[in-house]
C-alpha cells in the first residue's frame, strides 16, 4: 500500500495519477487536508486519509497499513522541518518500510541565498537519521515555472530577472510525478539520493530563444540587477516581507545552484524527458494558437 501525501497539490496529483495508471486504487492512499478536494480520487477507488503535518494523530493514523509513503514537501517554509519531522516519526511508529522524500537538487548548501531552503538539507538529515529505509529526490526547478516567469506579458514585451546567465535543468512537473510513482510501484529502496533533471541546462537567453521561434515573435531576455526586481515586485504588489525569498531564488539560479544535469530522471521515466522546446511547447500551448 503506497501512501502519497500532499496529493492534492500540483505534484501530488501528477504522482497519482501516474500510479493509477500502474496499479490497482484500492492500493493507493492519499493524505489530505480538505476531503472535498479529493472527491475525484475516492470515486476512482482510492483510499482518503485527511490529516495535516501538523496534526501528529492524524498522521498516524494515515499511515496504518502502508508500505510505502512519499513525503511532498510542505508549502509552509517556517514550519517544514517540524513538520517533516511529524511525518518521519509517524512513519516509523507504524513501521513503515520505506520513506521517500521531494527535496531540491540545489548543488551547495553552503553558498544559498536563499536559506529557507534550508530546510530541505534539514530534513534530508532527519530521515537518513531516522532508521527508516528513504529514497530521496532531490528534483530540479520545474519548466513549468517559466510561464510564472515569462507570462504573456513577457512574449510580447521581454522578461526581465536577475538571473544573469544562470542556467538551470528544467523539468516538467508530470514527468517528475510519473518517475516518482515508477518508484513507488517498483523501485528498490536502498537509502539512496537521486537527482532528478532535464538532460540539458538551459539559461534565459535559451528559454527566450526557443519561445521566439515557437511564436514567430521576437521574445526577449535582459538580466537586470537586483534593484530593478525588487522594484519589479513591489509594483506588482508583493509583499515586501517576500521579495527578499524571490531574490534569494532568483540569485540561487544566477550563481549556478541548479545547472547540474543526471541521467536519473531518464532512468526512472525509461525514455529521454522532455527538451525545453518540447516542455515550453506545452505549457506555451494556449500562447501559441
Amino acid at each position: 500500500m503506497i501512501l502519497v501525501t500532499g496529493a492534492t497539490g500540483q505534484l501530488g496529483r501528477s504522482v497519482v495519477e501516474a500510479l493509477l495508471n500502474q496499479i490497482p486504487a484500492d492500493q493507493i492512499a492519499v493524505l489530505v487536508r480538505d476531503e472535498a478536494k479529493a472527491t475525484t480520487l475516492r470515486e476512482q477507488g482510492v483510499s482518503i486519509r485527511v490529516g495535516s503535518y501538523d496534526d501528529t494523530a492524524s498522521l498516524e493514523r494515515a499511515m496504518q497499513g502502508i508500505d510505502r509513503v512519499l513525503l511532498i514537501a510542505g508549502t509552509d517554509e517556517e514550519k517544514r522541518v517540524e513538520q517533516h519531522r511529524n511525518v518521519i516519526r509517524a512513519a516509523k511508529q507504524a513501521g513503515v518500510s520505506c520513506l521517500a522524500y521531494t527535496s531540491r537538487t540545489l548543488k551547495d548548501r553552503t553558498t544559498m541565498v536563499n536559506k529557507l531552503m534550508e530546510g530541505h538539507f534539514q530534513t534530508e538529515e532527519d530521515l537518513q537519521a531516522s532508521g527508516l529505509g528513504y529514497a530521496i529526490f532531490r528534483n530540479v526547478l520545474y519548466m513549468d515555472t517559466l510561464v510564472f516567469y515569462v507570462g504573456e506579458r513577457g512574449l510580447k514585451h521581454g522578461f526581465r530577472l536577475p538571473t544573469g546567465q544562470g542556467r538551470v535543468a528544467y523539468a516538467l512537473r508530470s514527468e517528475m510525478g510519473e518517475a516518482l510513482a515508477n518508484w513507488l510501484v517498483s523501485g528498490p529502496c536502498e537509502n539512496k539520493i537521486y537527482k532528478l533533471t532535464g538532460s540539458e541546462a538551459s539559461s534565459f537567453d535559451d528559454v527566450a530563444r526557443v519561445l521566439t521561434e515557437l511564436t514567430g515573435n521576437q521574445v526577449t531576455y535582459t538580466p537586470v540587477e537586483d534593484a530593478e526586481f525588487e522594484a519589479q515586485l513591489k509594483a506588482r504588489g508583493v509583499p515586501e516581507t517576500l521579495i527578499p525569498r524571490y531574490l534569494g531564488f532568483q540569485t540561487d539560479i544566477k550563481n549556478g545552484q541548479e545547472d547540474e544535469t543526471t541521467a536519473e530522471l531518464a532512468q526512472l521515466l525509461e525514455r529521454r524527458p522532455a527538451t525545453l522546446r518540447e516542455g515550453l511547447k506545452v505549457l506555451f500551448s494556449t500562447a501559441l494558437v
